[in-house]
Protein backbone atom coordinates (compact mmCIF):
# COMPACT_ATOMS: atom_id res chain seq x y z
CA UNK A 1 0.00 0.00 0.00
CA UNK A 2 1.60 3.60 -0.98
CA UNK A 3 1.94 5.85 1.48
CA UNK A 4 -0.31 8.66 1.68
CA UNK A 5 0.61 11.74 -0.52
CA UNK A 6 1.96 14.06 2.09
CA UNK A 7 4.87 11.65 2.85
CA UNK A 8 5.44 10.83 -0.96
CA UNK A 9 7.31 13.65 -2.37
CA UNK A 10 11.14 13.34 -0.48
CA UNK A 11 10.86 9.90 -1.06
CA UNK A 12 9.53 9.62 -4.48
CA UNK A 13 12.40 12.39 -5.53
CA UNK A 14 14.85 10.40 -3.80
CA UNK A 15 13.66 7.17 -6.17
CA UNK A 16 13.22 8.99 -9.27
CA UNK A 17 16.37 10.96 -8.72
CA UNK A 18 18.27 7.35 -7.89
CA UNK A 19 17.15 5.95 -11.55
CA UNK A 20 17.67 9.23 -13.32
CA UNK A 21 21.16 9.07 -12.36
CA UNK A 22 21.57 5.23 -13.38
CA UNK A 23 20.54 5.98 -16.40
CA UNK A 24 22.86 9.18 -17.02
CA UNK A 25 25.44 7.30 -15.25
CA UNK A 26 25.49 4.34 -17.98
CA UNK A 27 26.59 6.90 -20.78
CA UNK A 28 29.46 7.82 -19.79
CA UNK A 29 30.53 4.70 -17.26
CA UNK A 30 31.53 2.41 -20.27
CA UNK A 31 33.62 4.73 -21.70
CA UNK A 32 36.77 3.88 -19.61
CA UNK A 33 36.18 0.36 -19.58
CA UNK A 34 35.76 0.28 -23.45
CA UNK A 35 39.85 -0.98 -23.99
CA UNK A 36 39.08 -3.64 -21.31
CA UNK A 37 35.78 -4.96 -23.36
CA UNK A 38 37.49 -4.73 -26.66
CA UNK A 39 40.28 -7.35 -25.65
CA UNK A 40 37.67 -9.84 -23.38
CA UNK A 41 35.60 -9.88 -26.11
CA UNK A 42 37.65 -9.71 -29.21
CA UNK A 43 35.84 -6.60 -30.79
CA UNK A 44 37.10 -5.74 -34.50
CA UNK A 45 38.02 -2.99 -35.39
CA UNK A 46 35.28 0.02 -35.91
CA UNK A 47 32.85 -2.04 -33.96
CA UNK A 48 33.65 -1.12 -30.59
CA UNK A 49 32.10 2.62 -31.02
CA UNK A 50 28.88 0.61 -31.16
CA UNK A 51 28.58 0.16 -27.54
CA UNK A 52 28.52 3.82 -26.73
CA UNK A 53 26.51 4.02 -29.72
CA UNK A 54 23.48 1.87 -29.49
CA UNK A 55 22.45 2.86 -25.85
CA UNK A 56 22.69 6.89 -26.89
CA UNK A 57 21.05 6.03 -30.36
CA UNK A 58 18.39 4.39 -28.57
CA UNK A 59 17.53 6.55 -25.64
CA UNK A 60 17.86 9.77 -27.45
CA UNK A 61 15.65 8.20 -30.44
CA UNK A 62 12.98 6.32 -28.43
CA UNK A 63 12.66 8.95 -25.46
CA UNK A 64 9.31 11.02 -27.44
CA UNK A 65 7.86 7.38 -28.24
CA UNK A 66 8.59 6.83 -23.88
CA UNK A 67 7.20 10.11 -23.37
CA UNK A 68 3.98 9.38 -25.09
CA UNK A 69 3.68 5.96 -24.09
CA UNK A 70 3.59 7.26 -20.22
CA UNK A 71 1.09 10.00 -21.49
CA UNK A 72 -1.62 6.37 -23.20
CA UNK A 73 -0.40 3.93 -21.27
CA UNK A 74 0.56 5.44 -17.73
CA UNK A 75 3.24 6.86 -16.03
CA UNK A 76 4.03 4.52 -13.37
CA UNK A 77 3.32 2.20 -15.68
CA UNK A 78 6.01 3.14 -18.28
CA UNK A 79 8.29 3.91 -15.50
CA UNK A 80 8.34 0.49 -13.97
CA UNK A 81 8.52 -0.80 -17.23
CA UNK A 82 11.57 1.23 -18.74
CA UNK A 83 13.28 0.38 -15.18
CA UNK A 84 12.36 -3.35 -15.38
CA UNK A 85 13.83 -3.30 -19.42
CA UNK A 86 16.73 -1.40 -18.29
CA UNK A 87 18.20 -3.30 -15.01
CA UNK A 88 17.29 -6.40 -17.65
CA UNK A 89 19.24 -5.61 -20.39
CA UNK A 90 22.66 -4.22 -17.77
CA UNK A 91 22.20 -8.04 -16.91
CA UNK A 92 22.48 -9.10 -20.26
CA UNK A 93 25.55 -6.57 -20.71
CA UNK A 94 27.39 -7.79 -17.83
CA UNK A 95 26.63 -11.51 -18.80
CA UNK A 96 27.29 -10.80 -22.96
CA UNK A 97 29.50 -13.55 -24.12
CA UNK A 98 29.77 -11.53 -27.52
CA UNK A 99 30.51 -8.50 -29.46
CA UNK A 100 26.86 -8.80 -30.85
CA UNK A 101 24.95 -9.62 -27.51
CA UNK A 102 26.79 -6.31 -25.67
CA UNK A 103 25.56 -4.01 -28.25
CA UNK A 104 21.84 -5.62 -28.55
CA UNK A 105 22.01 -5.20 -24.43
CA UNK A 106 23.52 -1.37 -24.70
CA UNK A 107 20.41 -1.10 -27.13
CA UNK A 108 17.81 -2.63 -24.87
CA UNK A 109 19.41 -0.25 -21.80
CA UNK A 110 18.91 2.82 -24.21
CA UNK A 111 15.34 1.72 -24.65
CA UNK A 112 14.63 1.05 -20.86
CA UNK A 113 16.33 4.68 -20.46
CA UNK A 114 13.81 6.34 -22.96
CA UNK A 115 10.73 4.66 -21.30
CA UNK A 116 12.12 5.75 -17.83
CA UNK A 117 13.49 9.21 -18.49
CA UNK A 118 10.09 10.77 -19.07
CA UNK A 119 7.87 9.07 -17.09
CA UNK A 120 10.18 10.28 -14.12
CA UNK A 121 10.28 13.45 -15.55
CA UNK A 122 6.31 13.92 -16.09
CA UNK A 123 5.61 12.11 -12.51
CA UNK A 124 7.71 14.60 -11.12
CA UNK A 125 5.79 17.66 -12.79
CA UNK A 126 2.09 15.88 -11.79
CA UNK A 127 3.28 15.38 -8.02
CA UNK A 128 4.67 18.87 -7.59
CA UNK A 129 3.61 22.26 -7.73
CA UNK A 130 4.88 25.93 -7.58
CA UNK A 131 7.82 26.33 -6.33
CA UNK A 132 8.51 22.87 -4.85
CA UNK A 133 8.38 21.47 -8.69
CA UNK A 134 11.19 24.12 -9.77
CA UNK A 135 13.01 22.50 -6.89
CA UNK A 136 12.39 19.41 -7.33
CA UNK A 137 13.09 19.32 -11.58
CA UNK A 138 16.53 21.07 -10.38
CA UNK A 139 17.32 18.52 -7.99
CA UNK A 140 16.67 16.05 -10.20
CA UNK A 141 18.17 17.16 -13.34
CA UNK A 142 21.41 17.86 -10.99
CA UNK A 143 21.62 14.49 -9.42
CA UNK A 144 21.24 13.36 -13.49
CA UNK A 145 23.89 15.34 -14.13
CA UNK A 146 26.08 14.11 -11.78
CA UNK A 147 26.08 10.40 -12.85
CA UNK A 148 27.60 11.98 -16.27
CA UNK A 149 30.70 12.33 -13.98
CA UNK A 150 30.19 10.01 -12.10
CA UNK A 151 30.30 7.56 -14.43
CA UNK A 152 33.91 7.96 -15.51
CA UNK A 153 35.27 7.90 -12.37
CA UNK A 154 32.96 4.97 -11.34
CA UNK A 155 33.70 3.21 -14.57
CA UNK A 156 37.77 3.74 -13.82
CA UNK A 157 37.39 2.43 -10.32
CA UNK A 158 34.73 -0.65 -11.31
CA UNK A 159 37.03 -2.05 -14.31
CA UNK A 160 39.96 -1.31 -12.47
CA UNK A 161 38.92 -3.66 -9.33
CA UNK A 162 36.46 -5.79 -10.83
CA UNK A 163 36.04 -5.98 -14.14
CA UNK A 164 34.42 -4.43 -17.35
CA UNK A 165 31.68 -6.09 -16.69
CA UNK A 166 30.83 -4.52 -13.30
CA UNK A 167 29.99 -1.52 -14.71
CA UNK A 168 26.92 -3.17 -16.16
CA UNK A 169 26.32 -5.33 -13.33
CA UNK A 170 26.57 -2.88 -10.57
CA UNK A 171 22.90 -1.51 -11.73
CA UNK A 172 21.03 -4.55 -11.65
CA UNK A 173 21.06 -4.69 -7.57
CA UNK A 174 20.25 -0.58 -7.49
CA UNK A 175 17.23 -1.22 -10.58
CA UNK A 176 15.91 -4.31 -8.25
CA UNK A 177 15.41 -1.99 -5.20
CA UNK A 178 14.25 0.71 -7.46
CA UNK A 179 11.53 -1.33 -8.78
CA UNK A 180 10.67 -3.37 -5.41
CA UNK A 181 10.21 0.52 -3.95
CA UNK A 182 8.42 2.38 -7.18
CA UNK A 183 5.39 -0.04 -6.22
CA UNK A 184 5.06 1.36 -3.08
CA UNK A 185 6.12 4.92 -3.31
CA UNK A 186 5.11 5.65 -7.23
CA UNK A 187 1.84 7.44 -7.46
Amino acid sequence: MAAPRHQLPWTLLVLLSVAQFMVILDATVVNVALPSIARSLGFGSGGLQWVVTAYVLASGGLVLLGGRAADVLGRRRMFLAGLTVFTAASLASGLAPAPGALIAARFGQGAGAAMLTPAALSIITATYSGPQRARALGIWGAIGGAGAAAGVLAGGMLTTWLGWRAVFLVNVPVGVVAAAASLHVVP
